[in-house]
C-alpha cells in the first residue's frame, strides 16, 4: 500500500487517486534560461522516480512538466546577451532536453510553454477578479488580494499575520498588502507582450503554473511536485489562485524535495554556487549522477562533494560485476527481495532502503554464480527488473565497467596478455608488476572462468 508524505497535511498518506488506476501529476518546470545545475538533477530526478514507480504498480500516469519561457530572468539574459528572447529560451531548451535524456528521465506526456497558454491565463485571472480575489492596481498591473483568501499558508503552514515581508515577498507600493502577488504585468518598453484586458503586458511567474496545470489536467488533480523551494511563495500562490478562481480544491497532494547544497548553502543559480550537470558528465557517465540522488531520500538534504561522486560509481561497479557473464534465464519472482524493495517504495518512495536490499540481491546472485550459475542469473534479472523501477542497472556490464577509462583499451589488452604469458612461464615476479601497473591505471583484473577479465575502477 503506497504511502506519500503529503506536503498540505504534514503527515503520509494512503495514495488514493481521483480516478482508479489513473494518476494526474504536475511538476513545476524549468525557467530556461541557463544550462540545468544539479540541483535540478535532484528534483526531476526524484520525480522521475515518483511516475517510474507509479506506472511499476500499473498506474497510468499523465505527466505534466512546463517550461517557463518568459520570466525577469529570461529578459535579463537575452538583454545582456543582446539576442531575442526567443533565441535564448530555444538554446536552453535543447540544452534542458539533452541533459535530462542523458539522466535517463522519462519525458512528460505534455510539455507546456507557459507562451503558449496566455489566453487561458487571462481568463483565469478574469475569473479571479470576478470572485472578488483580484484587482487592478493604480500603476496598471494586476494582483492577487491575499487577505481575500483565507486558506493562505495552508501549504507552507504560515500564520498570515506573522508572515513578513522580505526575502521571498515583493514590495510594491501599490499593492494593498506586501502579500500580494502580482498576476499580470504591464509591458515596459522593449519586453515582450501580449494583448489583455488591461493592457499590453505578460504574466506573473505564479499564474502560468495554475494555468496550464487546469487547462491539461483539470481543475483538480491528484499530485503538484516541485523543489522545497517552491513551496512558499510560488506554490501557495498556486493554490490560493487556482481555488479562487474555480472555487474548488487544486492539487490533492503535494510533493517536495530536499536542497541539494554545496557546503551550508542551498545550489543555486541566484547564490552561485551551482554545478552544471554538463561539469558533472564530463567526467563520470549520467547513471552515477542519477544513482548519487537516488542514495538519499527525497525529501532530505544532500549535501555534495566529489567524494560522494566516487563512492556511486564504486556502488554501480558492485552491481554491474554481479551483473556480468550471466547467461540469459528467466527472473526469479516472489522472492523477499522483491516484497521488501516493494515495501520500501511504497514507504514514502524510500529509494536508500530500496537500494540496500538491491545490494543483497546483487550479493546474493555473486554467492549463486559459484553454485547455480543459471539460479544467479535469474536472480540477476531481478537485479535488474527492480533497478529499471529507479532507472538504473540497464546498461551492458561490459560498457559500464570499462566506460570512462582514460587509457587505451588496447594498452589494457596488451598488458594483460604480457601476464597471462608471465604466469604460464612461472614469472611471478614480471606478472605482480604488470598487475601494479594495471592497478596504478585503476585497472582491476580477475583471472576467472571467463579468462583474465578487467573493469576500471574510476576517479
Amino acid at each position: 500500500m503506497l504511502k506519500i508524505f503529503n506536503t498540505l497535511t504534514r503527515q503520509k498518506e494512503v495514495f488514493k487517486p481521483i480516478h482508479p488506476n489513473k494518476v494526474s501529476l504536475y511538476v513545476c518546470g524549468v525557467t530556461v534560461y541557463d544550462y540545468c545545475h544539479i540541483g535540478h538533477a535532484r528534483t526531476y530526478v526524484s520525480a522521475d522516480i515518483v511516475i517510474r514507480y507509479l506506472r511499476w504498480l500499473g498506474y497510468e500516469v499523465n505527466y505534466v512538466r512546463n517550461i517557463t519561457d518568459i520570466d525577469d530572468k529570461i529578459i535579463k539574459r537575452a538583454n545582456e546577451n543582446n539576442e531575442d528572447v526567443t533565441a535564448v529560451t530555444k538554446r536552453f531548451t535543447q540544452a534542458m532536453h539533452e541533459d535530462f535524456a542523458s539522466l535517463n528521465l522519462i519525458p512528460p506526456n505534455h510539455e507546456p510553454r507557459a507562451t503558449k497558454y496566455i489566453p487561458q491565463m487571462i481568463t483565469l485571472i478574469e475569473k479571479i477578479i470576478a470572485n472578488g480575489c483580484g484587482y487592478v492596481a493604480s500603476n496598471g498591473d494586476v494582483y492577487f488580494d491575499v487577505r481575500r483568501f483565507p486558506d493562505y499558508g495552508c501549504l507552507s503552514h504560515h500564520d498570515i499575520e506573522q508572515l513578513e515581508s522580505g526575502a521571498r515577498v515583493e514590495v510594491v507600493e501599490v499593492k494593498r498588502d506586501p502579500l500580494d502577488f502580482v498576476l499580470w504585468k504591464l509591458a515596459k518598453p522593449g519586453e515582450p507582450s501580449w494583448d489583455s484586458p488591461w493592457g499590453k503586458g505578460r504574466p506573473g511567474w505564479h499564474i502560468e503554473c495554475s494555468a496550464m496545470a487546469i487547462e491539461l489536467l483539470g481543475e483538480h488533480f491528484d499530485i503538484h511536485g516541485g523543489g522545497r523551494d517552491l513551496m512558499f511563495p510560488h506554490h501557495e500562490n498556486e493554490i490560493a489562485q487556482s481555488q479562487a478562481a474555480t472555487q474548488q480544491k487544486f492539487a490533492n497532494l503535494w510533493i517536495h524535495g530536499g536542497f541539494l547544497q554545496i557546503g551550508k548553502e542551498k545550489m543555486s543559480k541566484s547564490l552561485g554556487n551551482f554545478v552544471t550537470i554538463r561539469d558533472v558528465l564530463k567526467e563520470y557517465e549520467p547513471e552515477v549522477l542519477r544513482y548519487l540522488l537516488l542514495a538519499s531520500h527525497y525529501r532530505s538534504e544532500l549535501i555534495y562533494t566529489s567524494d560522494i561522486l566516487i563512492q556511486s560509481r564504486q556502488a554501480l561497479t558492485r552491481f554491474y560485476t554481479a551483473l556480468r557473464f550471466l547467461p540469459n534465464a528467466e527472473r526469479v519472482t516472489n522472492t523477499d527481495f522483491e516484497k521488501q524493495f516493494t515495501a520500501a517504495m511504497d514507504d514514502d518512495f524510500n529509494t536508500p532502503v530500496a537500494l540496500s536490499v538491491l545490494f543483497e540481491l546483487a550479493h546474493e546472485v555473486q554467492r549463486l554464480r559459484e553454485k547455480d550459475l543459471q539460479s544467479a542469473a535469474a536472480h540477476g534479472e531481478l537485479l535488474r527488473y527492480l533497478g529499471e523501477a529507479l532507472g538504473i542497472l540497464q546498461a551492458d556490464p561490459e560498457l559500464f565497467l570499462k566506460s570512462g577509462v582514460t587509457v587505451d583499451a588496447a594498452q589494457i589488452e596488451a598488458l594483460i596478455t604480457a601476464r597471462n604469458q608471465a604466469r604460464k612461464e612461472k614469472n611471478w615476479s614480471e606478472a605482480d608488476r604488470i598487475r601494479d601497473e594495471l592497478t596504478k591505471l585503476q585497472i582491476a583484473i580477475e583471472d576467472g572462468a571467463n579468462g583474465t577479465t578487467w573493469k576500471y575502477m574510476g576517479k
